[in-house]
Protein backbone atom coordinates (compact mmCIF):
# COMPACT_ATOMS: atom_id res chain seq x y z
CA UNK A 1 0.00 0.00 0.00
CA UNK A 2 1.40 3.40 -0.99
CA UNK A 3 2.21 5.97 1.67
CA UNK A 4 -0.23 8.54 0.28
CA UNK A 5 -3.47 8.32 -1.64
CA UNK A 6 -4.59 9.85 -4.92
CA UNK A 7 -8.29 10.58 -5.43
CA UNK A 8 -8.27 11.10 -9.22
CA UNK A 9 -10.24 8.47 -11.09
CA UNK A 10 -11.44 6.77 -7.90
CA UNK A 11 -15.05 6.38 -6.81
CA UNK A 12 -16.13 7.78 -3.44
CA UNK A 13 -19.34 6.91 -1.63
CA UNK A 14 -20.58 9.64 0.73
CA UNK A 15 -23.58 9.51 3.05
CA UNK A 16 -25.18 12.68 4.37
CA UNK A 17 -24.01 14.33 1.14
CA UNK A 18 -26.81 16.88 0.69
CA UNK A 19 -25.38 19.43 3.11
CA UNK A 20 -22.70 20.23 5.66
CA UNK A 21 -19.52 18.18 5.80
CA UNK A 22 -20.88 15.62 3.32
CA UNK A 23 -21.52 18.22 0.64
CA UNK A 24 -18.15 19.86 1.29
CA UNK A 25 -16.42 16.48 0.92
CA UNK A 26 -18.23 15.92 -2.38
CA UNK A 27 -17.17 19.31 -3.72
CA UNK A 28 -13.55 18.86 -2.63
CA UNK A 29 -13.33 15.35 -4.08
CA UNK A 30 -14.89 16.50 -7.35
CA UNK A 31 -12.15 19.10 -7.69
CA UNK A 32 -9.64 16.27 -7.27
CA UNK A 33 -11.19 14.25 -10.10
CA UNK A 34 -13.02 11.70 -7.97
CA UNK A 35 -16.25 10.05 -9.15
CA UNK A 36 -19.07 10.27 -6.62
CA UNK A 37 -22.00 8.21 -5.36
CA UNK A 38 -23.89 10.58 -3.07
CA UNK A 39 -26.53 9.49 -0.57
CA UNK A 40 -28.95 11.35 1.67
CA UNK A 41 -32.62 11.39 2.65
CA UNK A 42 -32.84 14.94 1.29
CA UNK A 43 -33.42 14.42 -2.44
CA UNK A 44 -33.74 18.14 -3.20
CA UNK A 45 -30.42 18.79 -1.50
CA UNK A 46 -28.77 15.97 -3.45
CA UNK A 47 -30.09 17.37 -6.73
CA UNK A 48 -28.64 20.76 -5.84
CA UNK A 49 -25.24 19.23 -5.09
CA UNK A 50 -25.26 17.25 -8.34
CA UNK A 51 -26.11 20.38 -10.32
CA UNK A 52 -23.29 22.30 -8.62
CA UNK A 53 -20.83 19.57 -9.61
CA UNK A 54 -22.05 19.22 -13.20
CA UNK A 55 -19.13 21.20 -14.65
CA UNK A 56 -16.60 18.66 -13.35
CA UNK A 57 -15.57 15.87 -15.71
CA UNK A 58 -16.55 13.12 -13.30
CA UNK A 59 -19.43 10.70 -12.85
CA UNK A 60 -21.90 11.73 -10.14
CA UNK A 61 -24.88 9.65 -9.08
CA UNK A 62 -27.37 10.52 -6.35
CA UNK A 63 -29.31 8.06 -4.23
CA UNK A 64 -32.04 8.56 -1.65
CA UNK A 65 -30.82 6.44 1.26
CA UNK A 66 -31.85 6.32 4.91
CA UNK A 67 -28.81 4.76 6.59
CA UNK A 68 -31.06 3.60 9.41
CA UNK A 69 -32.72 1.25 6.88
CA UNK A 70 -30.78 -1.99 6.32
CA UNK A 71 -32.56 -2.84 3.06
CA UNK A 72 -31.94 0.65 1.66
CA UNK A 73 -28.20 0.24 2.29
CA UNK A 74 -28.13 -3.10 0.45
CA UNK A 75 -29.95 -1.53 -2.51
CA UNK A 76 -27.51 1.39 -2.46
CA UNK A 77 -24.49 -0.91 -2.68
CA UNK A 78 -26.10 -2.75 -5.59
CA UNK A 79 -26.75 0.57 -7.35
CA UNK A 80 -23.16 1.72 -6.92
CA UNK A 81 -21.89 -1.59 -8.29
CA UNK A 82 -24.19 -1.18 -11.30
CA UNK A 83 -23.56 2.53 -11.92
CA UNK A 84 -19.86 2.80 -11.05
CA UNK A 85 -18.48 -0.72 -11.04
CA UNK A 86 -16.18 0.14 -8.15
CA UNK A 87 -15.97 1.79 -4.74
CA UNK A 88 -12.58 2.91 -3.46
CA UNK A 89 -13.57 5.39 -0.75
CA UNK A 90 -16.40 5.27 1.78
CA UNK A 91 -17.28 8.30 3.90
CA UNK A 92 -19.78 7.34 6.61
CA UNK A 93 -20.88 10.88 7.37
CA UNK A 94 -24.68 10.82 7.80
CA UNK A 95 -25.82 11.60 11.31
CA UNK A 96 -28.53 13.05 13.53
CA UNK A 97 -28.61 14.63 16.99
CA UNK A 98 -30.72 14.10 20.09
CA UNK A 99 -30.43 16.34 23.13
CA UNK A 100 -31.77 16.10 26.64
CA UNK A 101 -31.17 14.23 29.88
CA UNK A 102 -31.24 10.43 29.61
CA UNK A 103 -34.29 10.03 31.87
CA UNK A 104 -36.27 12.43 29.68
CA UNK A 105 -35.42 10.82 26.33
CA UNK A 106 -37.97 8.44 24.81
CA UNK A 107 -36.53 5.01 24.02
CA UNK A 108 -37.82 5.24 20.44
CA UNK A 109 -35.80 8.43 19.94
CA UNK A 110 -32.69 6.82 21.45
CA UNK A 111 -33.05 3.85 19.09
CA UNK A 112 -33.65 6.20 16.13
CA UNK A 113 -30.30 7.88 16.73
CA UNK A 114 -28.43 4.61 17.32
CA UNK A 115 -29.84 3.14 14.09
CA UNK A 116 -28.48 6.07 12.07
CA UNK A 117 -25.31 7.11 13.88
CA UNK A 118 -24.04 3.68 14.99
CA UNK A 119 -25.65 0.96 12.88
CA UNK A 120 -25.51 3.15 9.77
CA UNK A 121 -21.69 3.14 9.48
CA UNK A 122 -21.49 -0.55 10.40
CA UNK A 123 -24.06 -1.63 7.81
CA UNK A 124 -22.58 0.67 5.17
CA UNK A 125 -19.14 -0.80 5.80
CA UNK A 126 -20.45 -4.36 5.59
CA UNK A 127 -22.27 -3.58 2.34
CA UNK A 128 -19.33 -1.87 0.62
CA UNK A 129 -16.34 -3.90 1.84
CA UNK A 130 -16.83 -6.59 -0.84
CA UNK A 131 -16.88 -3.95 -3.58
CA UNK A 132 -13.73 -2.35 -2.15
CA UNK A 133 -11.97 -5.70 -2.21
CA UNK A 134 -13.05 -6.22 -5.82
CA UNK A 135 -11.75 -2.73 -6.63
CA UNK A 136 -8.30 -3.72 -5.37
CA UNK A 137 -8.06 -1.10 -2.64
CA UNK A 138 -10.21 0.88 -0.26
CA UNK A 139 -10.34 3.48 2.46
CA UNK A 140 -13.13 3.81 5.01
CA UNK A 141 -13.62 7.14 6.76
CA UNK A 142 -16.00 7.06 9.70
CA UNK A 143 -17.15 10.42 11.03
CA UNK A 144 -17.34 10.12 14.80
CA UNK A 145 -17.30 13.35 16.83
CA UNK A 146 -15.38 15.04 19.60
CA UNK A 147 -18.27 13.58 21.61
CA UNK A 148 -16.71 10.22 20.75
CA UNK A 149 -13.73 11.38 22.86
CA UNK A 150 -15.55 13.20 25.65
CA UNK A 151 -19.08 12.56 26.91
CA UNK A 152 -20.84 15.70 28.15
CA UNK A 153 -24.09 15.65 30.08
CA UNK A 154 -27.12 15.85 27.82
CA UNK A 155 -25.49 13.74 25.09
CA UNK A 156 -26.05 10.16 26.26
CA UNK A 157 -27.40 8.89 22.95
CA UNK A 158 -25.04 10.87 20.73
CA UNK A 159 -21.92 10.00 22.72
CA UNK A 160 -22.93 6.34 22.99
CA UNK A 161 -23.14 6.15 19.20
CA UNK A 162 -19.98 8.14 18.51
CA UNK A 163 -17.88 6.22 21.05
CA UNK A 164 -19.22 3.09 19.38
CA UNK A 165 -18.15 4.30 15.95
CA UNK A 166 -14.70 5.04 17.34
CA UNK A 167 -14.35 1.55 18.81
CA UNK A 168 -15.66 -0.12 15.66
CA UNK A 169 -13.28 1.89 13.49
CA UNK A 170 -10.21 1.14 15.61
CA UNK A 171 -10.91 -2.60 15.72
CA UNK A 172 -11.66 -2.70 11.98
CA UNK A 173 -8.43 -0.84 11.22
CA UNK A 174 -6.49 -3.47 13.14
CA UNK A 175 -8.28 -6.25 11.25
CA UNK A 176 -7.49 -4.59 7.91
CA UNK A 177 -3.83 -3.89 8.75
CA UNK A 178 -2.47 -6.54 6.37
CA UNK A 179 -4.86 -5.70 3.53
CA UNK A 180 -5.23 -2.94 0.94
CA UNK A 181 -8.05 -1.35 2.95
CA UNK A 182 -7.34 1.37 5.51
CA UNK A 183 -9.56 3.13 8.05
CA UNK A 184 -9.68 6.68 9.40
CA UNK A 185 -11.79 7.87 12.34
CA UNK A 186 -12.69 11.57 12.28
CA UNK A 187 -13.56 13.58 15.39
CA UNK A 188 -14.97 16.97 14.33
CA UNK A 189 -15.36 19.74 16.85
CA UNK A 190 -17.73 22.63 16.19
CA UNK A 191 -18.50 22.61 12.46
CA UNK A 192 -21.23 24.91 11.15
CA UNK A 193 -23.80 22.38 9.93
CA UNK A 194 -27.56 22.04 10.38
CA UNK A 195 -27.37 19.03 12.71
CA UNK A 196 -28.17 21.03 15.86
CA UNK A 197 -31.13 22.82 14.24
CA UNK A 198 -32.66 19.50 13.21
CA UNK A 199 -31.94 17.74 16.52
CA UNK A 200 -34.73 15.99 18.37
CA UNK A 201 -35.47 17.03 21.93
CA UNK A 202 -37.52 15.36 24.68
CA UNK A 203 -41.22 16.17 24.68
CA UNK A 204 -40.74 17.67 28.14
CA UNK A 205 -38.20 20.26 26.92
CA UNK A 206 -39.40 23.84 27.23
CA UNK A 207 -39.01 26.36 24.43
CA UNK A 208 -36.54 28.22 26.64
CA UNK A 209 -34.37 25.09 26.92
CA UNK A 210 -34.56 24.52 23.16
CA UNK A 211 -33.63 28.14 22.41
CA UNK A 212 -30.72 27.98 24.86
CA UNK A 213 -29.41 24.85 23.18
CA UNK A 214 -29.66 26.39 19.73
CA UNK A 215 -27.87 29.53 20.94
CA UNK A 216 -25.07 27.44 22.44
CA UNK A 217 -24.76 25.48 19.19
CA UNK A 218 -24.62 28.68 17.13
CA UNK A 219 -21.84 30.01 19.37
CA UNK A 220 -19.75 26.83 19.11
CA UNK A 221 -20.44 25.38 15.66
CA UNK A 222 -18.36 27.89 13.73
CA UNK A 223 -15.90 26.09 11.41
CA UNK A 224 -17.02 26.27 7.74
CA UNK A 225 -17.68 22.78 6.31
CA UNK A 226 -15.20 23.26 3.41
CA UNK A 227 -12.40 23.82 5.92
CA UNK A 228 -13.43 20.69 7.81
CA UNK A 229 -13.52 18.71 4.56
CA UNK A 230 -10.01 19.89 3.66
CA UNK A 231 -8.66 18.74 7.04
CA UNK A 232 -10.40 15.38 6.67
CA UNK A 233 -9.11 14.76 3.15
CA UNK A 234 -5.55 15.67 4.11
CA UNK A 235 -5.80 13.02 6.81
CA UNK A 236 -7.26 10.48 4.39
CA UNK A 237 -4.53 11.20 1.83
CA UNK A 238 -1.97 10.27 4.48
CA UNK A 239 -4.08 7.32 5.68
CA UNK A 240 -4.04 8.67 9.22
CA UNK A 241 -5.87 6.47 11.72
CA UNK A 242 -7.43 9.44 13.52
CA UNK A 243 -8.18 13.03 12.52
CA UNK A 244 -9.22 15.78 14.95
CA UNK A 245 -11.02 18.66 13.24
CA UNK A 246 -10.70 22.10 14.80
CA UNK A 247 -8.83 23.71 17.67
CA UNK A 248 -11.71 22.91 20.01
CA UNK A 249 -11.43 19.22 19.17
CA UNK A 250 -7.68 19.24 19.84
CA UNK A 251 -8.18 21.13 23.13
CA UNK A 252 -10.91 18.82 24.40
CA UNK A 253 -8.90 15.78 23.35
CA UNK A 254 -5.99 16.95 25.50
CA UNK A 255 -8.22 17.90 28.43
CA UNK A 256 -9.64 14.37 28.39
CA UNK A 257 -6.16 12.84 28.25
CA UNK A 258 -4.85 14.97 31.11
CA UNK A 259 -7.93 14.74 33.33
CA UNK A 260 -9.82 11.61 32.21
CA UNK A 261 -11.86 11.35 35.41
CA UNK A 262 -12.89 14.96 35.94
CA UNK A 263 -12.76 16.73 32.55
CA UNK A 264 -16.52 17.29 32.77
CA UNK A 265 -16.07 19.35 35.93
CA UNK A 266 -13.62 21.58 34.07
CA UNK A 267 -15.97 21.93 31.11
CA UNK A 268 -18.98 22.57 33.35
CA UNK A 269 -17.22 25.47 35.09
CA UNK A 270 -16.29 26.98 31.74
CA UNK A 271 -19.87 26.67 30.46
CA UNK A 272 -21.21 28.19 33.68
CA UNK A 273 -18.79 31.13 33.43
CA UNK A 274 -19.81 31.75 29.83
CA UNK A 275 -23.50 31.72 30.80
CA UNK A 276 -22.87 34.16 33.67
CA UNK A 277 -20.95 36.50 31.36
CA UNK A 278 -23.81 36.46 28.86
CA UNK A 279 -26.34 37.41 31.54
CA UNK A 280 -24.16 40.17 33.00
Amino acid sequence: MSASMSFAGKTAVITGAASGIGRALAEALAERGCNLALADVNEAGLADVAQALASNEIRVTTHRVDVGDKAAITDFADAVRRDHGAAHLLFNNAGVALGGQFEDIAEDDFEWLIDINFWGPIRMTRAFLPLMRESGEGHITNISSIFGVIAPAGQTAYSAAKFGVRGFSDALRHEMADSDISVTTVHPGGVNTSIAKSARMPASASQEEIDRGLKQAADNLVMPPPKAADIILRGVERRRPRVLVGRDAHLLHWIERLWPSNYWGIMKKRLSSAADAEQA
